[in-house]
């Protein structure tokens, strides 16, 4: 690995670490709320600034976007994008189903990725060029060929209401039409399992930059497409995105536009 992929895993094992033996006291854990059904723990908060300690330890000209702290600007031209509890809901229900997400922004192109599950201590991380990897091994997306086989993921908009009718009918004509949906919690995750070929493809509505960058290179380098529901690449501003096997990809697509 890279010296950047190397201190991206090393940042996302330290905050693992403290995520989890929080974990074990739940109910002393302060939470507040930042909006409609959007949490943040005071978990989050430490994971975050061992995430950009460790950074800024070994790369301090660099900028930081993260979830909860914003924007760091050091005019680089190196921008790392962090969400220290992607499945914050989750967490502090105990719920097992929670990753953190660390990606690397070069100029304009995403160069690296990781999203750490700590329940399962599984790392998936890819390297632009260099292919996408679970711990030691390769990952490949799915080979499903047909919608109707596929098993997908999925997001409720649970921050924009406005967003509930398009999103069930979408959803209805889904289910319908595939042999599956699951909704897990975590946007990373879920992007992780598309590039591992443990789901054939992933859809949501208005995510934001941190739940989506590292999973995006993800899914890219294990061979599978990303796009935004006009079917360019718009996906980090609108925060609409469909992941999936190159085999499926347009039939989800045909789907999201047509309802």
């Amino acid at each position: 690995m890279s010296g950047i992929l190397n201190i991206a895993v090393q940042a996302a094992y330290n905050a693992g670490n403290i995520i989890q033996q929080e974990s074990r006291n739940l109910e002393r854990i302060k939470v507040e709320r930042k909006g409609n059904n959007d949490f943040v723990s005071e978990v989050d908060k430490k994971a975050e600034q061992i995430i950009i300690n460790t950074i800024l330890k070994a790369f301090p000209s660099h900028n930081i976007l993260s979830e909860e702290q914003g924007e760091l600007d050091n005019k680089s031209d190196v921008t790392w994008i962090i969400d220290p509890i992607d499945g914050t809901t989750n967490y502090i229900h105990g719920h097992p189903q929670y990753s953190i997400s660390i990606a690397v922004k070069h100029e304009d192109k995403i160069t690296h990725g990781i999203v750490f599950d700590p329940n399962r201590n599984d790392i998936y991380t890819a390297e632009i060029g260099k292919g996408a990897h679970l711990n030691n091994g390769r990952l490949r997306v799915s080979k499903t060929n047909n919608l109707e086989d596929s098993l997908l993921a999925t997001g409720f908009p649970t921050y924009n209401m406005d967003l509930l009718e398009r999103y069930l009918s979408i959803f209805k004509v889904m289910l319908e039409s595939t042999s599956g949906q699951r909704r897990a919690g975590s946007a990373a995750l879920d992007l992780a399992y598309v590039a591992a070929g443990m789901v054939d493809g992933f859809w949501e509505f208005a995510l934001k930059p941190w739940d989506i960058a590292a999973g995006y290179l993800l899914v890219k380098e294990a061979g599978g497409l990303v796009c935004d529901f006009d079917g360019g690449q718009g996906f980090m501003d609108s925060g609409n995105i469909i992941a999936a096997n190159p085999k499926i990809i347009s039939q989800i697509l045909k789907i999201i536009q047509n309802n």
